[in-house]
């Protein structure tokens, strides 16, 4: 009985964070016909970013919300922009000198790190989490499809770790940071997606060319408001909904979603294989939620007072 009132307690929280897996997840879909298309990774990141909060402040506008912050507020929702964007940055860069599986792979390492930044919080996760970790980080390996031939750079493995560190901060940012307690979810986002626009923008600028480029007809631009919806706004407002409810430790866990839904992406829209092996990781990483969600305890352990 009181396992199911915990579970319904954390009800949104783990739908958010479902949810914030699964619309990220759906980045293949607009993202690959935008790079087939020639539009540079800087134009599409910039775009994606500022469509994303034009929509977001237009919504905020028509139900009269507030976009008020402090100046100490502002500084951290800054920080919080450049961790989100510099995860999507580092990523992509990672590309260019590992395959996409072992980025894949070493992105998924933002749980632990997530864990053990909690522990020098001194907020210690119970040992059925490290065990949901585990168990999704080993789907996430048989899931990686690594291609023969393929080189493997020491500056890609770097950069893909960096965007999983810059992820796992940005989860405990929002979680523990008692600054901004009180700004909204929406609020957050928003000031998190200018400030990545603002990135963007500015890199753009130092590496030179048409912020247009690559972008010619309406199907360009109907990806370009796709990856704005699903895998940005969508995503990060979801996201910090089940950082505040559940935490970043359990959040970060349900991020497996993510890679699940990008192979089911592959295999249905772009003729992508599923093999036997990535149905066994599959089925590994949806055995690990479930178990995570399941089981009665909280999954962080505050440190005991010292009288």
């Amino acid at each position: 009985m009181n396992a199911g009132i915990h579970i319904d307690r954390r009800l949104p929280g783990i739908l958010a964070g479902i949810t914030a897996g699964i619309s990220y997840g759906t980045n293949p879909l607009f993202a690959k016909p935008l790079l087939e298309s020639g539009v540079p990774v800087l134009v599409m990141l910039f775009f994606r970013y500022a469509l994303s909060a034009g929509i977001l402040a237009a919504w905020m506008l028509l139900k009269k919300e507030s976009f008020r912050a402090s100046r100490h507020e502002i500084g951290l929702l800054g920080l919080l922009g450049v961790l989100f964007a510099g995860s999507s940055l580092f990523l992509f860069l990672s590309y260019a000198y590992i395959p996409s599986g072992l980025a894949t792979t070493l992105v998924y390492l933002y749980p632990v790190f997530v864990a053990l930044i909690m522990v020098f919080l001194r907020f210690y996760p119970s040992w059925q989490t490290w065990i949901s970790i585990v168990a999704t980080f080993g789907g996430i390996l048989l899931l990686s499809r690594p291609s023969a031939g393929e080189t493997v750079r020491l500056p890609g493995i770097f950069l893909a770790v960096l965007s999983a560190l810059s992820y796992a901060c940005y989860l405990v940012v929002v979680n523990r940071s008692k600054r901004i307690k009180r700004v909204s979810e929406h609020t957050l986002t928003l000031y998190a997606l200018m400030t990545g626009t603002l990135l963007f923008a500015c890199l753009r600028a130092v590496q030179g060319g048409s912020m247009l480029e690559g972008i010619q007809t309406a199907v360009d631009w109907g990806n370009l408001l796709g990856l704005a919806l699903m895998p940005t706004m969508i995503s990060m407002l979801t996201l910090a909904v089940a950082t505040r409810y559940i935490g970043p430790t359990k959040t970060s866990i349900l991020g497996v979603f993510e890679p699940l839904t990008a192979i089911l992406i592959g295999t249905l829209f772009f003729g992508e294989p599923l093999t036997a092996r990535m149905a066994v990781g599959i089925a590994v990483c949806i055995a690990a939620v479930v178990f995570m969600i399941l089981r009665p305890h909280d999954g962080i352990t505050p440190p005991k007072k010292v009288e």
